[in-house]
C-alpha cells in the first residue's frame, strides 16, 4: 500500500512537472511577441514594471524563470533595481495563474486534452497550430498528475501516523501556522518549484488529508521558498542583481509575516469572497471547494502585498543598497552570466538579446559621435582616441557575447519564427561591430593625417563634414527603428540612396579637385579613405534595416555600393 502511494504519487508529480514545462514553452512560443514587447517597453514606472512582471510570468508560468530573468537584466546593466523590483512584485501576482488552472475541476478529462491535442502536435506543420496542441497535451499532462497525486493521498486520510503527525501541522495556533509555514519554505527550496509544491497542496487538501488553513500556511511558506532560485541565481553575479534577488526575499518575507499576525482574519476574507465551506466534505469523500479557495488566497495575498509594497518600492531598493553595499572595484555590466541563467527559454532570451542589442547600438552611436569630433579636431587628443578604441572593443565583446548567447539559445525547442528573428539580431549586432571597427579607422586615418604634416582644404573640410553629419543623422534613424522595434523600410531606402548619390557627387568633385592639383595628393588620398569608410557605415546602416525591418523574412534588396575606391 505504502510503496503503491509512493510510486503513484511520484509518477503524478512527474507528470504535472512535464505539464507545467510543456505549457510555458508552448505559451511562449503562442505569445513571444507580446513577452518580447513587454519587455522592450519597461520604464522606470513603477507600475509598468508590476504589469511587465505579471504579464510575462503568467505566460511562461514560472515566477522562477521571471525573476531569474531580471536578476540577469540587472547583472546585464539593462534594468535598474528599482525596475527589477517592480517586476518580481509583478511576478508574484502572475504565478498565481498557475493555482487556479489547478483549481479547475477538469481532472477526469486529463486524457480528453490530450486526445485533442497529439493530433496538431505531431501532425501540423504551422508553429501556433503545434504550440496550441502542446498547450491541450500539457494541460491533460498538468491535470493527470493532479489526479494521480491525490490517487495516492487518499489512503493517508485514514494513516493514523500521518494523521497524529498532522496535528502538529494543522495552523490553530501561531506554533503551529509557523510549522506549517516553515515545512512549505523547505519543501519549495528542495522541489525548486512553487508551482509543483502548490499542485502536492491542492491535491493534499482536495483529498481531505488536510484543512483549508493548513493548505493556506503551506502556499505562505511555498511564496517564501520560491525566492531561493532567485538568490541562488544571484551568486556571482554584480551588485545590483544581489540586491534585486535579496529584494524578492524580503518582500515575500514581510508579507508573510504581516498575513500571519491576521491568518484567520485572512482567511475569513477569502471564505467572504469565494463560494462554498472550503472545508465541506462531499460524498466521495473529498473537498470540492477548497481548491478555489487555495487559489484565490494565493491571488489574495499577493495582490495586497504587491499594492501594500508598491508606495515603498524606493524604501526597499533603499535598504537592499545599504545591505548590500557598492564593492571597492568598478563593476562592469556582462551580458554572459545572463547567458548562463536563462535556462534557454527562446521568447524571455531574445528579448534579452534585443535589450542587448540596443544597448550596442548606443555604444557604437557614442563612439561614431566621438569620431566625428575627433576627425574634426584641429589637434587631436589621445585620450580621445583611446576612448574611441577602448568602444571599439566594448562593442567587439557584446557583439560576441550576443552571438554566442543566441546560438546557445538556438539548442532550445524554437519556433520556424523564433529562429529568424535570432538570426536577425545576430547580423545586426555584426553589422553594429563593423560600424565600430570603420569609426576606428576613421580615427586612424585622422592620425595619418597629423603624422605627414598635412592638412584638408576647406572645400575637403565641408564635404567631409557634411557627409558626416549625414551619415550620423542616417544612424540615429536606425537607432531609434532599434529602439523602438518600428521599420519603414521604403523611407529606410531612399534615405540610403540619398547617401550615396551625395558619396558619388563627391567623388566627382574630389576627383576634379585632384586633377586639378587644387589638393595634395596625401591629404586627397585620406580624405577619399574616410568617404569610403562612412559609406560603409551607410551600407552597414541598410544591412541591419534589412536584417530587423525584415526580420530575415524577404530577400535584401541587393546593397553594393562601388566605394573601394573614390
Amino acid at each position: 500500500m505504502l510503496f503503491t502511494s509512493i510510486y503513484t504519487f511520484l509518477g503524478g508529480l512527474g507528470l504535472f512537472f512535464l505539464g507545467i514545462k510543456s505549457l510555458s514553452e508552448a505559451l511562449q512560443v503562442v505569445a513571444g511577441d507580446v513577452i518580447r514587447k513587454a519587455i522592450r517597453t519597461l520604464t522606470t514606472n513603477r507600475i509598468a514594471g508590476i504589469t511587465v512582471g505579471a504579464v510575462v510570468t503568467t505566460i511562461v508560468q514560472s515566477s522562477s524563470i521571471t525573476t531569474v530573468m531580471t536578476v540577469g537584466f540587472v547583472n546585464a546593466g539593462l534594468m535598474d533595481l528599482t525596475q527589477a523590483l517592480g517586476v518580481i512584485m509583478g511576478a508574484n501576482i502572475g504565478t498565481t495563474i498557475t493555482g487556479w488552472i489547478i483549481a479547475i475541476k477538469v481532472g477526469k478529462y486529463g486524457l480528453l486534452f490530450i486526445g485533442i491535442g497529439i493530433f496538431p502536435l505531431l501532425f501540423s506543420k504551422r508553429d501556433g497550430v503545434k504550440a496550441l496542441g502542446r498547450i491541450f497535451v500539457a494541460l491533460g499532462f498538468i491535470f493527470m498528475g493532479l489526479t494521480f497525486m491525490s490517487q495516492a493521498f487518499k489512503p493517508l486520510r485514514d494513516t493514523e501516523i500521518f494523521l497524529s503527525t498532522l496535528q502538529y501541522f494543522t495552523a490553530d495556533g501561531y506554533l503551529s501556522l509557523l510549522a506549517c509555514v516553515l515545512v512549505g519554505t523547505a519543501l519549495t527550496c528542495i522541489i525548486q518549484s512553487s508551482s509543483a509544491m502548490l499542485g502536492v497542496t491542492i491535491a493534499l487538501a482536495s483529498t481531505g488529508a488536510i484543512s483549508f488553513q493548513t493548505a493556506a500556511a503551506l502556499v505562505l511558506g511555498e511564496n517564501i521558498g520560491t525566492t531561493i532560485t532567485a538568490v541562488l541565481a544571484s551568486i556571482g553575479t554584480n551588485t545590483n542583481a544581489k540586491r534585486a534577488a535579496l529584494g524578492h526575499a524580503i518582500f515575500n518575507v514581510l508579507g508573510v509575516l504581516w498575513v500571519s499576525v491576521i491568518f484567520w482574519k485572512y482567511l475569513d476574507l477569502v471564505d467572504w469572497l469565494v463560494a462554498g465551506n472550503p472545508d465541506f466534505v462531499g460524498a466521495n469523500g473529498e473537498k470540492p471547494y477548497i481548491s478555489a479557495h487555495i487559489a484565490a488566497g494565493h491571488s489574495i495575498f499577493n495582490v495586497i502585498n504587491t499594492l501594500l509594497f508598491i508606495p515603498a518600492l524606493n524604501y526597499l531598493a533603499r535598504a537592499v543598497t545599504w545591505m548590500v553595499p557598492n564593492p571597492k572595484s568598478k563593476e562592469i555590466p556582462h551580458l554572459k552570466y545572463l547567458a548562463t541563467r536563462e535556462g534557454n527559454s527562446p521568447s524571455i532570451g531574445i528579448a534579452a538579446a534585443e535589450k542587448e542589442l540596443i544597448n550596442l547600438s548606443e555604444v557604437v552611436q557614442e563612439q561614431l559621435l566621438l569620431t566625428r569630433d575627433y576627425v574634426r579636431s584641429k589637434k587631436p587628443q589621445k585620450t580621445a582616441y583611446d576612448k574611441i578604441h577602448h568602444l571599439e572593443d566594448v562593442s567587439d565583446s557584446i557583439q560576441t557575447e550576443i552571438t554566442v548567447y543566441l546560438c546557445q539559445l538556438q539548442q532550445a525547442k524554437t519556433s520556424s519564427e523564433q529562429s529568424r528573428r535570432i538570426y536577425a539580431i545576430i547580423r545586426a549586432a555584426d553589422e553594429l561591430e563593423s560600424i565600430g571597427d570603420y569609426n576606428a579607422a576613421l580615427s586612424r586615418h585622422r592620425n595619418r593625417l597629423e603624422e605627414t604634416q598635412t592638412s584638408f582644404n576647406p572645400a575637403v573640410r565641408k564635404d567631409l563634414r557634411t557627409y558626416f553629419d549625414s551619415v550620423i543623422g542616417f544612424y540615429e534613424q536606425i537607432h531609434q527603428c532599434i529602439s523602438n522595434d518600428g521599420w519603414e523600410l521604403s523611407g529606410i531606402y531612399n534615405r540610403s540612396d540619398l547617401l550615396t548619390a551625395e558619396a558619388n557627387r563627391i567623388r566627382s568633385v574630389h576627383l576634379k579637385r585632384l586633377s586639378e592639383s587644387l589638393c595634395d595628393p596625401i591629404s586627397g588620398m585620406l580624405f577619399s579613405d574616410m568617404i569610403v569608410s562612412l559609406r560603409k557605415v551607410k551600407s552597414h546602416l541598410l544591412n541591419i534595416a534589412e536584417a530587423l525591418g525584415a526580420d530575415g523574412r524577404t530577400a535584401n534588396r541587393q546593397n553594393i555600393d562601388e566605394d573601394d575606391d573614390l
